[in-house]
């Protein structure tokens, strides 16, 4: 009967020894690949035309990667590379003149980058949080807060694991050394991010 007690005792050791390395297996930090192959993912701006209407455009080439942990979201980042020479606003010659010197200048700045520093203003469920970090454009570095969203967790069909955020972000141009004066309406550059990773 002792020898018994011993075995049962040993086993649920055993057992909650491994509960436990899978509980902090789970709670680390995952390393995540952004999904841009799969087009799962986007970075597009607004400006206001004039104070009349909206000028809304996107970067259609990205890439970054962010680590993630739900239940440390201080501990989280992310970095992400724009190549600014992608700007596509759906008019061929206004992309030509974004691209140029009044503007993104793209031949002496071809990249644009964000790199996070820290996550504050985290919601009691982990579902809402600022990401803050620097946004290097247009050769200026300045810092960004990124208000942003949980979408949703989970695996995919194909033997994955994904997490989605969306956010948002402004700030004004002349901030990066875009000094074009398109009127007080237009100086403000709306940013809306959406991002979905893959688990590496």
């Amino acid at each position: 009967m002792n020898v018994a007690n011993g075995w049962i005792k040993k086993t649920l050791a055993g057992v909650i020894l491994a509960s436990s390395a899978v509980a902090a297996s789970s709670s680390m930090a995952a390393d995540y690949v952004i999904d841009t192959k799969g087009a799962h993912a986007s970075i597009n701006f607004q400006v206001q035309h004039l104070g009349y209407s909206w000028l809304l455009g996107r970067f259609n080439n990205f890439s970054g990667n962010f680590s993630y942990d739900a239940e440390n979201l201080a501990a989280s980042s992310i970095n992400v590379t724009i190549d600014t020479t992608s700007v596509d606003s759906n008019h061929a010659e206004r992309d030509k003149h974004l691209r140029g010197n009044d503007f993104l200048a793209v031949d002496k700045f071809p990249e644009a980058t964000f790199v996070s520093k820290s996550i504050s203003n985290i919601d009691d469920n982990g579902e809402e949080f600022d990401i803050v970090g620097d946004l290097t454009l247009h050769g200026v570095t300045k810092e960004i807060t990124i208000e942003v969203e949980k979408v949703g967790e989970g695996k995919d069909p194909w033997g994955g694991y994904r997490v989605g955020f969306e956010g948002e972000a402004e700030f004004l141009m002349k901030d990066f050394g875009i000094t074009k004066d398109l009127g007080p309406a237009s100086q403000t550059v709306e940013l809306k991010l959406h991002i979905e990773g893959i688990r590496q």
